[in-house]
């Protein structure tokens, strides 16, 4: 799938010392700016690490990134989606972790569902945590978070880019719905 690629994110664009690394290992992951009937994002907050992130998470071996995101929104979010539109992809160099870390992001839109994630024992672990809020929340949020964690400080940055470009394509009183058309 080719999709516009937004940004690298290196250990030094978030304030860590580069760790060398030779060989990493690939993760893929797809996530969303998904808009309820209300225009609000979903938005998960990780109260143990202290900051924000969109719905979503890592592919399983084989699995497609539409579907792997399908899934992910609904454990999330327990909604089902619609995607509307393609955001872009984000590579991050996690080097301490050797993890080469390819993520894809679309704006979608509920289209069903109860509204009542199922986190994992480990999301429960972390805290966290489902909110609705504004695009320009979500903005202001993520420029406010100061993670505690080293794959938080990624996550931070990756999201604020996506969340971005995400109102970028919305700019000019431009909905949801204007994508979809």
């Amino acid at each position: 799938m080719f999709m516009e690629l937004l940004e690298e994110i290196f250990e030094k664009d978030v304030g860590i010392q580069e760790t060398p690394c030779e060989n990493y290992e690939l993760r893929r992951a797809a996530r969303a700016v998904l808009f309820n009937k209300e225009d609000l994002i979903a938005f998960v907050y990780v109260s143990k690490d202290e900051y924000h992130k969109l719905p979503g998470g890592g592919l399983k071996v084989n699995e497609g990134i539409h579907a792997g995101l399908a899934r992910e929104v609904l454990e999330e979010t327990g909604c089902f989606l619609g995607v509307v539109a393609q955001v872009g992809r984000i590579i991050e160099y996690k080097n301490a972790q050797a993890k080469l870390q390819k993520s894809y992001c679309f704006m979608a839109k509920t289209v069903a569902g109860s509204g009542k994630p199922h986190f994992t024992e480990k999301e429960q672990s972390k805290g966290f945590k489902l909110n609705w809020v504004s695009l320009d929340e979500a903005i202001d949020l993520l420029e406010n978070d100061f993670p505690t964690d080293y794959t938080g400080k990624f996550i931070v940055k990756r999201d604020l880019t996506f969340l971005r470009k995400a109102k970028e394509m919305l700019s000019d009183n431009k909905t949801i719905d204007d994508l979809y058309k």
